[in-house]
């Protein structure tokens, strides 16, 4: 490769969002920011996605009950059986691709998992490991 064009593709790379992210997941980064949380770690979302919590049923769970412990590929809704498609963005494009569905979901599977709703931080973290790191 010319090495002109090998430092002006390096150079463009270096400046550009990670590679999954989309408007949506940039749009709830800022939410997130604008409800107090900072410094977003994929490492961190990767421990929250498989953090296992006594919920208010008194049941064991985490995003890996129904998700599995590789957001890269499908699940299974505990209850129903239904396969879940990846949630990680580099498995499945048409995931976190919306700012509604992302706060709908966010709000009903924290509360199913955890028994409550993810802070600001959590759901930051954890979109941070689903759009990046894995």
């Amino acid at each position: 490769m010319n090495l002109r064009i090998f430092l002006i593709l390096y150079t463009l790379l270096s400046f550009t969002s990670p590679i999954f992210a989309s408007p949506a997941s940039d749009a709830a980064f800022s939410q997130f920011k604008t409800e107090g949380a900072s410094n977003f770690s994929a490492e961190h979302g990767k421990l929250l996605w498989s953090d296992e919590v006594i919920n208010k049923d008194g049941e064991k769970r985490s995003c890996t009950t129904c998700h599995g412990p590789d957001p890269r590929k499908s699940g299974m809704h505990a209850t129903t059986k239904k396969v879940i498609e990846p949630m990680a963005v580099s498995a499945n494009a048409e995931r976190l691709t919306d700012l509604k569905k992302m706060d709908k979901w966010f709000k009903r599977n924290c509360d199913w998992a955890w028994g409550r709703e993810c802070t600001a931080q959590e759901k930051g973290d954890i979109l941070k490991f689903l759009t990046g790191s894995n």
